[in-house]
């Protein structure tokens, strides 16, 4: 038989390759059925004007793949069970189908909860974006990580085919115990150190290890969206404790038994604060007579503007009673999946128990590559020099605030990656400049937008806007701030009130800027 091939000998594909791709399409289209013969390699290769060892290579690679088979004494068929028949589904239910079983069995859920906010619902709608926890994607260390990439791929073997430690590569959970040494004042051991995929996973397994139904547990109000949907959902009764300048008022915890405690003590979540070393040192005390733990969750600590960083609570821990939480997502990028848990030595069993039933580790070469770059100090170097960037835009943001509003006031200046805003009346609530600031192209958020949860009884939540600076460059941040005042100008915004403004929905203590 003939086939019906057509060869371009212009074409950028190779003679091999067209016949390969043409005669595959004939399989895959039926027009060459299950068991039918195919010419003679001698025969197509004539036929063709090619050489028999192209036609054989061809076949070679067709019968390799699973589309031809060869018969003793008989020739060269195609195959009667087609490759391709074994990874596509052949048919798919019709829409009536799978309608009339969902309707005839509906699904009882076991799981109650709601997910927290973390892609940006105005991504790709505003040019200008102040959303929170954004590193600049221009100072990721791409030449290190393209560097360490290729070398370990050279000297990979079975790291890429076999599952690893479910905790993490033992590398880079040292490097990471030698990190925190310094840099947080935390006296911790590999073993104590568990990778996961972000403070998300950490979440999930301290709740899977600590919360039952009902066991309270103690947040900040308001605090981070993600961790109070989290422990709520394995039923958790929340308690919400009020932030103030100092941050948590450890002066008012529960003196009933508590589960645990979370709290963002370096850089509050989402006001900025900072929480004292007396109140650190109070909170702890509570954590040893009411037996609970506490969950320090470190997540931009990286970033102190001005003064050394407070100890973290885990370095001034005395009893052993901290899980401390942190993530490189703010510092390289979210896109990695790479965070990490210091656990309490009588958690390190059963934690690591539960990582391993959530998942079977991380991307090994990942691993790998962010041992070399904490190890060899090139992260102290990363840190250094966005630290310095990062400040820069915060004073930017600052300046234009203050050139745009006259007084206004700020809170979590100190550190981070954002800032929080307490708009004064008679400007228009949080809601409102986020909507008028959205038709110009800038995104700005309130509260309830920006991944933080007040539990609706934080009052100053409606006068409140979250501005993350990291990502933008100055010149952005500029025309970013512009923009807002001008939103503002228009006759529904009410009075200018850029003289001496009343400094409605700021915390207790919180600077003004003149």
């Amino acid at each position: 038989m003939q086939l019906p091939l057509r060869l371009d000998p212009k074409s950028a594909q190779t003679l091999q390759t067209q016949i390969y791709e043409q005669i595959r399409h004939l399989i895959l289209a039926s027009r060459l059925k299950p068991g039918a013969q195919v010419p003679a390699t001698r025969a197509l290769a004539a036929e063709l004007g090619v050489s028999r060892n192209t036609v054989l290579l061809t076949y070679d690679r067709l019968m390799a793949e699973g589309y031809l088979e060869t018969r003793p004494a008989a020739g060269t068929f195609v195959n009667s069970e087609l490759p391709d028949d074994a990874i596509h589904i052949l048919k798919q239910p019709a829409p009536a189908e799978r309608g009339s079983a969902q309707q005839g069995n509906p699904v009882r859920l076991a799981f109650k909860g709601r997910a927290q906010t973390v892609v940006n619902p105005d991504r790709g709608r505003v040019s200008i974006d102040f959303w929170v926890g954004r590193p600049d994607r221009s100072q990721f260390p791409s030449n290190f990580w393209r560097r360490s990439m290729l070398q370990h791929l050279r000297s990979a073997g079975a790291n890429l085919t076999e599952y690893g430690e479910p905790t993490g590569l033992i590398k880079l959970r040292q490097a990471i115990a030698d990190y925190l040494g310094p840099a947080r004042g935390i006296k911790a051991t590999a073993d104590q150190v568990i990778v996961v995929s972000g403070i998300q996973q950490a979440l999930n397994i301290v709740a899977r290890l600590l919360v039952r139904n009902g066991s309270p547990v103690v947040t900040e109000c308001p605090c981070y969206q993600g961790a109070a949907f989290v422990f709520e959902s394995y039923g958790a009764r929340l308690i919400s404790v009020d932030v103030d300048a100092d941050g948590l008022n450890a002066s008012v915890l529960p003196r009933r038994r508590v589960a645990l405690a979370y709290v963002t003590p370096s850089h509050q979540f989402p006001l900025g604060t900072t929480l004292s070393l007396e109140r650190r040192l109070r909170l702890l005390d509570w954590a040893r007579r009411s037996r609970a733990f506490i969950v320090e969750d470190d997540y931009d600590s990286d970033f102190r503007h001005h003064r050394a960083p407070l100890m973290a609570l885990k370095g001034l821990d005395q009893d052993d009673c901290v899980v401390y939480l942190g993530t490189f997502s703010k510092a390289i990028g979210a896109g990695l999946r790479i965070g990490y848990m210091v656990v309490p030595r009588q958690l390190v069993g059963p934690a690591a128990a539960v990582k391993a039933l959530l998942d079977n580790g991380h991307a090994w070469l990942d691993q790998a590559i962010l041992a070399d770059f904490v190890a060899s100090g090139a992260y102290d170097t990363h840190l250094r020099r966005i630290r310095k960037i990062y400040l820069a835009r915060r004073d930017c943001l600052i300046e234009s605030l203050k050139q745009s509003f006259k007084e206004v006031s700020l809170s979590g200046l100190e550190g981070g990656m954002h800032l929080a805003w307490h708009v004064p009346e008679p400007y228009p609530l949080a809601r409102e400049i986020h909507r008028r600031a959205k038709l110009r192209g800038v995104g700005v958020y309130p509260l309830e937008m920006a991944a933080a949860y007040d539990y609706g009884r934080y009052e100053p939540a409606g006068r409140t806007l979250i501005l993350g600076y990291t990502a933008l460059t100055e010149d952005l941040i500029e025309r970013g701030v512009a923009l807002i005042a001008a939103s503002l100008e228009e006759p529904r915004a009410g009075a200018r009130a850029h003289g001496e403004g009343s400094r409605i929905g700021a915390p207790p203590n919180a600077p003004a800027w003149n």
